[in-house]
Formats: structure tokens, C-alpha cells, sequence
């Protein structure tokens, strides 16, 4: 037989795309189209429906970027068009074919019910099948205008990320709005065609199989009319049925189909258009499951259910009915997909919290799994986390970007730091934005690592990142493909089942230990400081006032616990913890606004704490202790002076000058307490830290060098920072002043100031306190560079095998060698309060108060020693997609402490992010708890959700080893229950003068206490 693929496809593909898509829409009449364009930010459908309208022409140019426009469209269904499937078809100008990051609408019928949303993968809407005739059409249609950001693919600085910026020409031109009949038989055809067309073009070239779909489509090519295509369609279809009937291979891989719109909760637009989006994809969802009884849609973030609940009342009533028929599955149970790494402990804790509580109370389902496709990389804290929360499964997606190494796995049991297993999947199809392409299910089969352990994988599919979900044409895809030789089956279902199915078949799964740590998007940890430094603290803000909150209502007659606000608040903080938000890799629009936001929590937050504190009685100055650790150390009053304070973990005590142990000396640049001394040369730089109580000098090189890189990543200028950013850099070793600022027995400071790069200026308070060996770098910077990112580096004198980075709930050690590809590509890290590195017998610890990245890398010295060195990612400067993003000033603070145990670098991490608070009170109860024994952390005091008057404490190992301890209360004790992490009993706590508690290494326990008295 003679070789003819070349002129079969190409024929196909021409009569395919010239003669047969053309023909889906047999006839169409243009709607009469008004306009009014919404001034400002959007309207409520009753503001517009009450506008004036203008008449509206095609090919108009419409929309300024971020604008609003309505449209009014009104129209008849013809007579002769009665019996047919009729649609109105709408195309506002569309550009490229992503639904998510351009022109969107949403079509309301008169009485503001939303009917169905308008993309350019999904321009329609059903109006009749089949139409009577004459029926009369009626639209409003609200267009948002948003702005292609992702335009030329991140090649260049935009500044239509930001409303104030973007200015005003119009973006879209109006292509299209017609009554519509859909042929469909030419619309089957046409997917008939699309399905075996790309299952030939993969299939190998041997394949017997793949010539018969060839041949078959070159004979239905010679039984269509091309005259008339409508006409002929049957018989072609006829010709290809034998082809779409041949079963799978007995054998064959199952793909589990779970629908799915991935609606990032502010990203390339802004949080206020991230609430129309989910009402425009939620409704398109809604239309398909009407149409499709086999549909199956998975949900996450309960942030979005709720403002869909709150914003577009229909629409939330057709997700409760949707839910109810099994065909909408509320999935993740977090209150938005959150970054992996990032959120503090408690935090990460209050996503799975709220988010599992919202599908409870408003479905009455509960969530199993923890659903992420799309964040950078995942904590090891994750899997004790997600069972504490009642989930038995864990999925991802975004490990599949990896830069160098290839994930060894696709479903695995995932141990975390304590030991806990969740059974994990990571779908080989390699995107959570399937389509049931033929290249995605070759790739699902090719790519699947456990072949002959398991034999199925899941694949999220619909149009994702700016939402849009699936589509009837992707719905139709999967029934041709749930049993067709060649390909994989399809079946459409609920995760639950697939992961189900997936642990039966394969209870042995391999195991991953550690961190998911994703090789590439590594800026994401610094990209945006101020939006990250306001997460930090919010997090430590509300949870000193959940404490104090705690005390007054123990102990303050009269005292209302504030429930309703805390919980708006840590909301509001875990909104702004999504994973394009808190990484810093959204538009300028969104960090403008999480700045103003996180402000505004610091500032409600604040004043709940000073009226708990008050609350507790007036007439006297106490020191607040919010640490879950003992402190004596230097504090400021309110008149800015300093004094020596002795205070219990999550206490207070009056303000009285306690003795320090040795006062602070400081002499030209060098700063001595007894405890270390330090110099600081002419270059500003530290030129030795001499730790006086083992003899030994701490640094083997200039500490806290200041080092300025250039940062230019091959890609993803936000997220990405590339290896090749060390090979260039200034170190700043030019100071304009190095001055002693204080010269007080219980304070030595000295301060350098900097200019340097593009107008940059840069000062650093380094300051020694009394009674402490922690060294404090207060810095402030202002920031005016552009592709650069500012290190601080200490290189230490210590041979450390690993460094122990803090995570939540505990820490993560990672090699300091580089002896795989593994480690060479983890050369940047994220870390919370502290990273650590030792040797046996010594160690250190370098502590922030609001950075996440850092790098640790080692070199043998020629006298034989090894120097560590830890160097913390202070500001970066990409353009892309926010041009000004970290411009401007930025203070912070970082410390140095020698000699330190991973128990001090906990405890100092809590220091220094929990400052102490000196306010007005005349005595203070008991601490509300209390906790004898080592390595026994605290990690949030708080009266339980349900408004019962039970207190709930959570606590951790933080040590990482085995610890035993007896937990006190401040109050009298009736009972005690271990619960979930929803405050949901375990198993009952002796509870006899206190609760006796034994941890595993990093065990999280979440303990509910019974006051005596309180029904």
C-alpha cells in the first residue's frame, strides 16, 4: 500500500477547519444592540437596567481597561426557525482563546437572574431546543473589559496592571451578537472529527490503528457534500461510526475526569473582578450540569462560594441544587487555595478550618481531600494538617514544572515531618486546565510513573487560572473517549471515588518524605515584601489578641469575646494568603490593595488587643507576654526608654526595672554585654562576633554583608529567580556613616547608613541588649532598583551537615551539600522565624521578623575550616507583572544569634515577632495556660468556635524530638478532650490539676478544656 498520509491529513484538516466549523451555526440574525457605559468601578443590575442605552454597531471599539460596559440586546427567534436548537452567539472582540485574562460578560435575563456567561471558548447562549418561532429574546449583558496582561507572554513591563494606571483607549472591538441555529449534526461531526483527528496524529506511526482512523477519515471526507455539509453530515458520521466503536484494550489506563475551573482569587485582576468571575463561571457550570446528567464539577475555596452567596443570590441557589444532584462536589476544604509554603502554622491550620466548615454548615458535606493544584511548592507540614483536618487525601498538579529533576512519582503515600501519611496524587496529564485533548491523553499514559502498580490517574478538566471551566464540547470529547481503542477510557466522577479506586489498587504506593519542594518560582518568596511583611504580622497580631480576648472573657466581669470580628479578620488574612497574592506574583492593583488591607487589620487588630488588656483592670504599667516562652529582656516604655523585664510565657507583670545580668558596652564600633562582643568595621560590615561564653569567634568572613544582585530570570519575573543571579553582584562596602546611637547599660546601638545603586538608600540599627546574645539588624530601606535583589549574608564559622529551616508546626532540615541535582537545585529556600546550622556543640541561628527566602552554602576555608553561610533575601525589584513592585521603603528586622539550640532559635523566632506590649493595667490574672516540660510549644490560645465558653489550645513539638510535659490552666479545670482541628472531639484528656501531654517528634495537639462552672 502506497504511503498517503501526508495528502489524507491534509485534506482533512482543510475540509475539517474551511468547510465543516464553519457550517455549525446553519443561520443567524444580528440582536439590536444598546450600550451604556458603567462609570467607575461595577454596578448592581438594578443600577444598570435603569441606565440610558445608546445604540450599539459592530466592529465598535468598546471598553477602556477595566471598564464596564452593558449591553442591551433584544431580538426574535424567525417563524421558520421553529423545531431547531437555537442560540444566541456572542463575541465581544475576543483575542487568542483564554478565557481567563481578557474581555468577559455575563448575560442576565430582565429580572437580573444570571443565565449564562460568554468567553471565547464558550460564546453562546441556549435560548430553545427546539424553538417555537417567534419567540422574543430580551438580554442585558455585563462586559468586563479587563486587560490581556499575559499579552507577548510576559515580555515586557505593562501598566495596565493597575486601574490608576492603565489608562483609557478602548481594548476590544465588538465582533458579533446573533440569534443563531446550531446544526447538530455538523456540531457532532465536528467533534467526531476533532477526537479521532488528534487520537491518530499520537498514536505511533506502526500502529495499526492509527492508519485505520486514517483511512476511515479519508473515506468520510469523500461522502460529504460540500455543497452541503448540513446535509451530508449523517452519512459522513455513518462512515466514521466504526472507528468511534471499537472498545478500549482490556488493559487500557483509566483517566478519571473531574470537571474543574481553576479561578485564581486575585492574580492578573483584581479581587473585586475575581467575585464576577466566579459568578460567570459558576453559571456556565450550572447551565452545563442542566445539560449533561453525567457532569461531575469540583469546587475549592470556600472564599468564592461565599461571595457568590453574598453577590448573585440565583446563582448560589443553583450551586446548592447542583450539590444536592451530585453533580457539583465542593472539594479542598481551605478557604482559598493557598500558597504551600508561606502561611504560619495557625494559619494554614484556619484554612483547612474555615474552609471544611463552610462546606459543612452550607452543604452539609464535608471535603476529604486537600485540593492545590496550583501553588509553588508544599510544606512538609501538610500531611499531619490535612488528617488533623478529617482529610484523607492530598492533590497537586504545579510539581510537574519542575526545572530539574522529574518527580519520581504520580500516586504516593506523603510523609510529613511527624510521620503522618496522606495518599497523594500528582495527574501525569500535567495540567489542571484539561481539555481531553489527544495529546493530553497520550501524554497521561506516557508520563504515568506507577505502570504496573496502579493503572489510573485523574484529570482535572475546563478552562482555568482566570476560571471559565469546562465546556459542552469538552463534555462530549469524554463520551467518545470512555471506551475507544487507542486511547485511555474516560470516565467522568467524583474525586472521592477516583482516589478511592486509586488507594485500593495500589495500598503500597511508594513514599515521599519531606518537603514537595517545586525547582522553579523560588522568588515567591520575596517578590512583594510589603505584602508578605503584612501577613507575618497579621498572624502574630491576631494571635495576641485571641489571647488577651481569652483572658479578659476568663477574668474581665462584663467582657464580650469578639467571635464575629476575629473571625472577619483572620478571613480577611486568609484571603490574602492565595497563591498568587501572598508570593508577591500578582498585578500591581492586588498588592496596592493587600498593603491597605493588611493595614487596616494591624490597625483593628490593635485596638481589640488594647480593649482586652484594659479590660483586665487600670491603674498601674504591665508588660504583656504573648510567647508561649518564658522572656527577660529589654523592653521600651512608652516614653521610649529602655528597661529590663521579667515576663511569663503568655503573661504579664508589672513594669518594674529588674536587675539586668551585665550591662552593654559600647565603645567606637564595638558592642559588648558580656555575652558577645561585637565589632563592626569601617565598611559597616561585621568584622567579629566573639562569643564570650564559649570562646569562640562566630563569623569566618565580613557578617552581614550587604550584597546587591543582578536578578534577571529567563522567565517569570516575579516568580523565578535563577541560578545564574550570583555570577553578578556589587557587595555595598562603602557606608556614608557608621555612628554609635546609644550608649545605655541595658542598650548599645550603632548605625549604618548606605546609598548605592539607582538612588537606593539603605540604614541598619545594629543594636545589643542586655541579658541576650541575640544581635538585632534594624533595617529600614528605600528601594528604587530595578532587576536587582538585596542579600544579607553571615558566614559562619560552623561545619553544618544541614540547615533546619522553620516550617510550620515545626522545622525542615535540608543538606548544605550539593552532591545531586536534588540539592544543587534547591539553592534558594523558604524558611519562617529562623534558620539554623550546627556542628556538634555549637550552633546558630539567623532570625526575621518578616522574611521567607534564604540561601545556605558551605566552603572549605584553606585552613581546613568550613564556613556556612546563611543568606537572607531582604527586597527584589521585578518588573513584571507588577513594574514597581517592592518600590519604595520597607523596614524590617533580622537578627544574628550565636550559640543558639534549635529550642533557642524557637524561642527567639516568637521574640522577635511578638514584641512585648506595655500597657496601662493594675494586675493580670494567671497566664490562661501554662505548660511544664521541654520541647512543649504553644502555639494559640482561644475560646472555642462554638461560642461554648470552652477554651481550645493548640500545641506542638518544636524540637524534633519526643517530649512530655503537663499543661496548667489559669482558671479552674472541669474536663479535658483532644480534638480535631475543628475543635471536634477525639478521645477524652486526663484532666486532674492539669493535662498530661506526651508528643511524637513535631505532633500538633489540639486540646479543648471545660472551665469548671460554665454549662
Amino acid at each position: 500500500m502506497h504511503d498517503e498520509r501526508r495528502r489524507i491529513e491534509e485534506r482533512v484538516e482543510r475540509v475539517h477547519t474551511q468547510r465543516i466549523q464553519p457550517a455549525i451555526y446553519a443561520a443567524t440574525v444580528p440582536f439590536d444592540v444598546e450600550a451604556w457605559h458603567a462609570p467607575g468601578e461595577p454596578v448592581s443590575f438594578e443600577e444598570a437596567a435603569a441606565a440610558r442605552y445608546q445604540p450599539f454597531a459592530m466592529d465598535t471599539p468598546w471598553g477602556p481597561p477595566w471598564g464596564t460596559t452593558w449591553f442591551r440586546m433584544r431580538g426574535q427567534v424567525p417563524a421558520e426557525w421553529a423545531g431547531k436548537r437555537v442560540e444566541a452567539v456572542i463575541d465581544l472582540g475576543f483575542v487568542g482563546d483564554w478565557p481567563g485574562n481578557q474581555a468577559e460578560a455575563l448575560v442576565h435575563l430582565p429580572d437580573g437572574r444570571p443565565l449564562k456567561a460568554v468567553n471565547p471558548l464558550n460564546q453562546y447562549v441556549p435560548i430553545a431546543d427546539p424553538a417555537a418561532g417567534g419567540e422574543q429574546i430580551d438580554y442585558l449583558v455585563e462586559a468586563a473589559s479587563n486587560p490581556d496582561i499575559l499579552a507577548n507572554n510576559f515580555s515586557a513591563p505593562t501598566r495596565l496592571g493597575d486601574v490608576l494606571t492603565a489608562g483609557d483607549k478602548p481594548l476590544y472591538t465588538f465582533q458579533r451578537a446573533d440569534l443563531a441555529i446550531l446544526d447538530e449534526e455538523v456540531w457532532h461531526l465536528d467533534l467526531d472529527l476533532q477526537v479521532l483527528r488528534e487520537l491518530m496524529v499520537h498514536l505511533g506511526e506502526h500502529e495499526p490503528r492509527r492508519h485505520e482512523i486514517m483511512h476511515a477519515l479519508d473515506r468520510a471526507m469523500d461522502a460529504l457534500d460540500l455543497d452541503d455539509v448540513s446535509g451530508s453530515a449523517p452519512a459522513v458520521r455513518a462512515v466514521l461510526a466504526p472507528v468511534l466503536a471499537k472498545p478500549a484494550h482490556a488493559s487500557a489506563h483509566t483517566v478519571s475526569g473531574v470537571g474543574h475551573a481553576h479561578i485564581d482569587s486575585a492574580w492578573l485582576w483584581p479581587i473585586r473582578e475575581t467575585k464576577r468571575k466566579t459568578s460567570r463561571t459558576f453559571s456556565n457550570v450550572t447551565s452545563l450540569a442542566d445539560e449533561y446528567d453525567d457532569f461531575i464539577f469540583a469546587c475549592s475555596q470556600a472564599q468564592q462560594y461565599e461571595w457568590v452567596r453574598d453577590n448573585y443570590p440565583h446563582v448560589w441557589a443553583r450551586i446548592q441544587d447542583s450539590v444536592k444532584k451530585g453533580q457539583w462536589a465542593p472539594v479542598g476544604g481551605m478557604w482559598v487555595e493557598a500558597d504551600g509554603n508561606l502561611p504560619g502554622g495557625e494559619a494554614m491550620a484556619r484554612q483547612l478550618i474555615h474552609g471544611k466548615r463552610f462546606f459543612i454548615e452550607h452543604f452539609g458535606v464535608e471535603t476529604k481531600g486537600v485540593w492545590l493544584p496550583d501553588s509553588f511548592g508544599y510544606t512538609a507540614a501538610y500531611p499531619q494538617l490535612a488528617k488533623l483536618a478529617g482529610n484523607e487525601w492530598f492533590l497537586t498538579q504545579k510539581i510537574s514544572w519542575n526545572q530539574t529533576n522529574k518527580f519520581p512519582h504520580h500516586t504516593f503515600w506523603w510523609e510529613g515531618i511527624d510521620g503522618t501519611r496522606v495518599f497523594t496524587h500528582f495527574p501525569p496529564v500535567d495540567t489542571y486546565n484539561a481539555r481531553f485533548s489527544g495529546e493530553e491523553m497520550d501524554r497521561a499514559v506516557r508520563n504515568y510513573s506507577e505502570k504496573g502498580g496502579g493503572k489510573r490517574s485523574l484529570a482535572p478538566f475546563g478552562w482555568g487560572d482566570g476560571g471559565g471551566g469546562p465546556t459542552r464540547e469538552i463534555m462530549e470529547r469524554a463520551r467518545r473517549l470512555a471506551d475507544l481503542e487507542g486511547s485511555p477510557k474516560v470516565v467522568v466522577e467524583h474525586p472521592d471515588d477516583f482516589f478511592k479506586a486509586a488507594r485500593d489498587e495500589y495500598p503500597d504506593a511508594p513514599v515521599w518524605n519531606g518537603e514537595l519542594y517545586l525547582e522553579l518560582h523560588r522568588a515567591t518568596y520575596t517578590s512583594q515584601a510589603r505584602t508578605k511583611q503584612g501577613n507575618r504580622r497579621s498572624e502574630h497580631k491576631l494571635r495576641e489578641t485571641e489571647l488577651w480576648a481569652t483572658t479578659a472573657a476568663l477574668h474581665a466581669p462584663g467582657y464580650v469575646y469578639p467571635y464575629e470580628k476575629l473571625d472577619r479578620l483572620w478571613k480577611t488574612v486568609l484571603l490574602h494568603q492565595f497563591h498568587d497574592i501572598l508570593p508577591g506574583s500578582s498585578i500591581a492593583w492586588v498588592h496596592r490593595e493587600a498593603e491597605a488591607e493588611y493595614a487596616r487589620v494591624a490597625q483593628e487588630l490593635d485596638a481589640l488587643t488594647a480593649e482586652a488588656v484594659a479590660a483586665l483592670g487600670a491603674g498601674g504599667t504591665r508588660v504583656f507576654n504573648t510567647s508561649p516562652y518564658d522572656r527577660a529582656e529589654v523592653v521600651r516604655t512608652t516614653d521610649g526608654a529602655p528597661a529590663y523585664v521579667e515576663v511569663p510565657a503568655s503573661g504579664s507583670a508589672p513594669l518594674t526595672d529588674a536587675q539586668p545580668p551585665q550591662p552593654v558596652k559600647a565603645e567606637g564600633r564595638v558592642l559588648d554585654n558580656g555575652l558577645v562582643r561585637v565589632e563592626v568595621a569601617e565598611d559597616g560590615t561585621l568584622s567579629s562576633v566573639l562569643d564570650l561564653r564559649a570562646n569562640r569567634e562566630v563569623l569566618a568572613g565580613q557578617g552581614n554583608l550587604l550584597r546587591l544582585h543582578t536578578d534577571l530570570p529567563n522567565y517569570w519575573d516575579a516568580w523565578d529567580i535563577d541560578k545564574h543571579y550570583r555570577n553578578r553582584y556589587t557587595d555595598l562596602l562603602e557606608p556614608e556613616s557608621v555612628t554609635v546611637v546609644e550608649d545605655d547599660p541595658l542598650v548599645g546601638a550603632i548605625r549604618v547608613t548606605r546609598s548605592f545603586g539607582k538612588g537606593s538608600t539603605l540604614t541598619q540599627t545594629i543594636t545589643l541588649r542586655s541579658g541576650s546574645p541575640r544581635i538585632d539588624f534594624e533595617t529600614e530601606i528605600d528601594w528604587h532598583e530595578a532587576e536587582k535583589i538585596l542579600k544579607a549574608g553571615f558566614p559562619v564559622d560552623v561545619r553544618a551537615a544541614h540547615s533546619s529551616a522553620e516550617i510550620q508546626f515545626g522545622h525542615i532540615q535540608r543538606p548544605t551539600h550539593t552532591n545531586t541535582s536534588w540539592e544543587a537545585a534547591r539553592f534558594e529556600v523558604s524558611g519562617h522565624r529562623w534558620v539554623h546550622i550546627a556542628e556538634p556543640g555549637y550552633g546558630v541561628a539567623v532570625i526575621n521578623d518578616s522574611t521567607y527566602g534564604h540561601d545556605v552554602t558551605r566552603t572549605v576555608r584553606e585552613d581546613g575550616g568550613t564556613t556556612t553561610t546563611v543568606a537572607l533575601s531582604l527586597v527584589r525589584a521585578p518588573r513584571i507583572p507588577d513594574p514597581e513592585a517592592d518600590q519604595g521603603k520597607h523596614r524590617l528586622t533580622y537578627s544574628l544569634l550565636p550559640g543558639a539550640s534549635i529550642e533557642d532559635a524557637v524561642a527567639e523566632g516568637y521574640s522577635l515577632n511578638l514584641p512585648l506590649r506595655v500597657a496601662d493595667a493594675a494586675g493580670a490574672p494567671e497566664p490562661v495556660v501554662s505548660v511544664e516540660g521541654d520541647g512543649v510549644t504553644v502555639e494559640a490560645v482561644k475560646l472555642a468556635d462554638d461560642e461554648s465558653g470552652d477554651v481550645v489550645v493548640r500545641l506542638y513539638e518544636s524540637r524534633g524530638g519526643r517530649a512530655q510535659g503537663v499543661l496548667r490552666t489559669g482558671f479552674p479545670l472541669a474536663g479535658a478532650q483532644i480534638t480535631d482541628l475543628l475543635e471536634r472531639p477525639l478521645e477524652e484528656a486526663e484532666a486532674d490539676g492539669g493535662v498530661a501531654v506526651s508528643l511524637r517528634p513535631f505532633q500538633i495537639l489540639t486540646l479543648r478544656l471545660r472551665r469548671a462552672g460554665v454549662s
